[in-house]
């Protein structure tokens, strides 16, 4: 295994393509960076050997489809509004994460959100190894049917207008669950899904 090449924020370069020469010299070697990275509204295609950063990491209006190697972001992960296809080997985000206004159909690796998911209006298929979201995670109107491996969700639940058939392995939603004009709505009480699932607010059907 390589090791991994620590480096501070982008301030400490100046801008990403100076950080991208120095890379170079090195062998572009798998890289961390320990701050927040902002490359919104760039042209940047690729993170090439990025495998982690500390803060957050902002790619909201950018050209980017691949996340590449990277495997954890500490802060939040902005996406909206990108052509992204795949989170490849994406673990872990600490914030929040926003897909919505993106082609993603499948969150694939995604174990964990810290803050709150967002993937309105996606054509989101399946929510991959996803386990947990802290804060709210919003499916409305989207074609997913299936939670997969979801097992909680810290605040609330929206699925509003979307085709979700089964709770599948959830326990736990924090806050409301709005469950409004969805196959669910129609073959459960809310009596019958408290007994399912521990809702700590309320339900919408």
């Amino acid at each position: 295994d390589q090791k991994i090449l620590k480096l501070p924020g982008l301030d400490y370069f100046g801008s990403w393509e100076v950080l991208q020469r120095f890379l170079e010299k090195r062998g572009n070697p798998p890289y961390s960076i320990d701050g927040n990275l902002d490359l919104k509204r760039t042209p940047i295609q690729s993170l090439g050997n990025l495998v982690s950063v500390g803060g957050y990491l902002d790619l909201s209006f950018s050209e980017i489809v691949y996340l590449d190697n990277i495997v954890s972001v500490g802060g939040y992960l902005d996406l909206y509004n990108t052509k992204i296809k795949s989170l490849k080997n994406l673990k872990k985000v600490g914030g929040n994460l926003y897909l919505n206004g993106t082609p993603i159909k499948s969150l694939e690796n995604l174990e964990s959100v810290g803050g709150s998911l967002d993937l309105r209006g996606t054509p989101i298929e399946s929510l991959g190894n996803l386990k947990s979201v802290g804060g709210d995670l919003d499916l409305i109107s989207t074609p997913i049917k299936s939670l997969g491996n979801l097992e909680s969700v810290g605040g609330g639940f929206d699925i509003y207008n979307s085709e979700i058939e089964s709770f599948g392995n959830l326990q736990s939603v924090g806050g409301d669950l709005d469950l409004r004009n969805t196959p669910l709505s129609y073959v459960h009480t809310k009596k019958g899904i408290r007994e399912m699932v521990k809702v700590g607010g309320d339900i919408y059907m």
